[in-house]
């Protein structure tokens, strides 16, 4: 007795804390499938319950749990409870020591489009190889290492012979993290490469908010060595990367967007951009997956006051602004525009929730209107944009509103046609890896 009467207390104490957690992660799910948010953006783990042992490893393992819950033990397994909040570090299933993990894209109820890729990360079309976001990885530390080692595989791929002779040995799209290290790494193996980016270095993470919180984790780099951020801004890492490409004096081509890529007779490519023509023996793609910005057709969207993406919300200081959108990326602009001084912030969205931002956003906008910072129009839509004017369609209402600037932020395009275009085969995942 004298043994058993603490053993029997610390377990009452563990049963009770686990149960008080367990019912609060359920609340949390709830919570998060009421509102709608039930769909990962990329990659997410699809989880066992026969394997599950209830360990907590997994949540444990997790970057994001710290800040935004992911993960959560329910009645002694571990659960997706937060599923837009993953952003696919992958963690989880590597710290599983059951084996109760597996990473997939998609879901029943929404498809991905993915590349089919072999492990060195070659595309259907012999020569052409794609790393990043684009194959699903849109992580910055996952997409360096992946432009590191497909341009390794692509290095392996012209020493054997497989290509045929071009002026170039590799043609890399895209100067995000994926194709700026490939970049690099071109130049550290002495092959001729061609970079092309149709916008700024930093790719996806150059559209970031400015002061977005960027995370990261130490990686190498080609010519660099081990970079060492874990917590990083925007401004910051694009600095590094700048300061990178000044050092190295590594070669990109901006403001060069490929029009179409044509395999020729002598074996390799041809790419067509808007400004020249290139034979290159291999092809690495790093595109976004954003692709081409999707466009409300409405009159007056071909103003120039329209735009597409939030480089800096200091620019719309004392103007009439519209965001229209209701994703991460449309919240996001809006409560950073509104904590500008003098700006009037309109958000508009076709539907009557915001079922695909993340909590935290939800909670900065749901304050910010509370506050009078933004003016917010659920189910409602453009109509028409005027040099000085917008009108609104609100459940049949007309609204007219003083208007200096707009930004569209109603996703983008996918470049499955471009990928199928070129002969790369893409595959729908729903839920499977």
């Amino acid at each position: 007795m004298i043994y058993a009467i603490p053993i029997l207390s610390v377990w009452l104490i563990y049963v009770i804390y686990t149960k008080r957690k367990s019912k609060r992660n359920l609340a949390l799910k709830t919570e998060e499938f009421e509102a709608g948010l039930t769909e990962p953006a990329s990659l997410h783990p699809l989880i066992d319950p026969g394997k599950c042992m209830g360990c907590g490893t997994c949540v444990k393992a997790c970057p994001e749990q710290a800040n935004h819950p992911v993960l959560g033990l329910i009645d002694n397994k571990a659960e997706l409870i937060a599923p837009t909040n993953c952003i696919g570090h992958g963690a989880c299933k590597t710290a599983c020591p059951f084996d109760a993990i597996t990473l997939v894209f998609g879901t029943e109820k929404r498809g991905v489009d993915i590349p089919l890729l072999k492990p060195n990360f070659e595309t259907s079309m012999p020569g052409i190889y794609i790393a990043g976001e684009l194959g699903g990885m849109g992580l910055i530390r996952n997409a360096i290492e992946q432009g590191y080692k497909a341009l390794d595989y692509i290095v392996d791929d012209l020493n054997n012979g497989a290509s045929a002779s071009a002026p170039l040995d590799v043609f890399i799209v895209g100067a995000g993290p994926a194709g700026f290290c490939a970049s690099l790494r071109s130049m550290e193996k002495k092959i001729k490469y061609k970079t092309v980016e149709q916008e700024s270095l930093g790719g996806t993470v150059f559209q970031f908010p400015r002061g977005k919180l960027v995370m990261t984790a130490p990686v190498k780099m080609p010519l660099v060595g081990e970079v060492k951020f874990t917590e990083t801004t925007k401004e910051k890492l694009l600095e590094f990367w700048q300061k990178v490409e000044k050092k190295t004096g590594v070669k990109i081509s901006y403001h060069e967007r490929v029009e179409k890529i044509l395999s020729n007779d002598k074996g390799g490519y041809e790419v067509k951009t808007n400004k020249d023509v290139y034979h290159t023996r291999t092809i690495l793609l790093t595109i976004g997956r954003r692709g081409t910005p999707r466009k409300l057709g409405v009159p007056g969207e071909d103003l120039s006051k329209v735009t597409y993406r939030l480089i800096d919300p200091e620019q719309y200081r004392n103007q009439h602004v519209l965001i229209v959108g209701g994703g991460d990326s449309a919240l996001e602009a809006a409560h950073s525009i509104a904590d500008e001084p003098g700006t009037t912030v309109t958000l508009s969205y076709r539907s009557g929730a915001f079922s695909r931002a993340k909590k935290k956003n939800r909670a900065k906008v749901d304050a910010a209107v509370d506050t009078g910072k933004i003016n917010l129009l659920l189910s409602s839509n453009v109509v028409e944009f005027t040099p000085e004017e917008v009108t609104i369609d609100k459940g049949g209402d007309k609204i007219v509103i003083p208007n200096d600037a707009a930004i569209i932020c109603a996703g983008g395009i996918l470049p499955t046609g471009f990928l199928k275009e070129t002969g790369i085969n893409v595959e729908t995942k729903h839920g499977t890896a």
